[in-house]
């Protein structure tokens, strides 16, 4: 087969209504590696940097909640500062990728989504205008 592992995405076919934190940044368990007394981050099988991950919201009306969000980073990546005015901070994933698989608790399709950095759309827009 010629398609196979993660499918390159643009931003905005995930998230065309945006996407806003809702937790912080976190390292990623490795589930094989750790134990009950310690904690082993998990490492991108690609690249081997670690693996972070942030909850966000989903501006989707249609959105059924939070997701997480895994990103590959060398060290722990920073959440961008929330604009003048917002109660909220948008978010902007760069290099983001989707990988679908089969939730063995119910027997439905899901999708992990990865990405290479976050940043403000913000940001991102001021410099796209420049």
């Amino acid at each position: 087969m010629a398609v196979q592992g993660p499918f390159k995405v643009a931003f905005g076919d995930v998230f065309p209504h945006g996407a806003y934190v809702k937790g912080g940044v976190e390292p990623v368990r490795d589930f094989d590696k750790s134990t009950k007394e310690h904690f082993v981050q998990a490492r991108d099988k690609e690249t081997g940097e670690p693996v972070w991950q942030i909850e966000v919201i989903d501006a989707d009306p249609e959105s059924k909640g939070s997701l997480k969000v895994k990103i590959v980073a060398p060290v722990q990546p920073v959440v961008p500062e929330a604009p003048a005015g917002f109660p909220f901070i948008p978010v902007l994933f760069e290099g983001l990728s989707v990988t679908p698989y089969v939730n063995s608790a119910n027997n439905r399709l899901a999708y992990s989504l990865k990405a290479k950095a976050i940043n403000s759309p913000v940001v991102r827009a001021r410099k796209d205008a420049a």
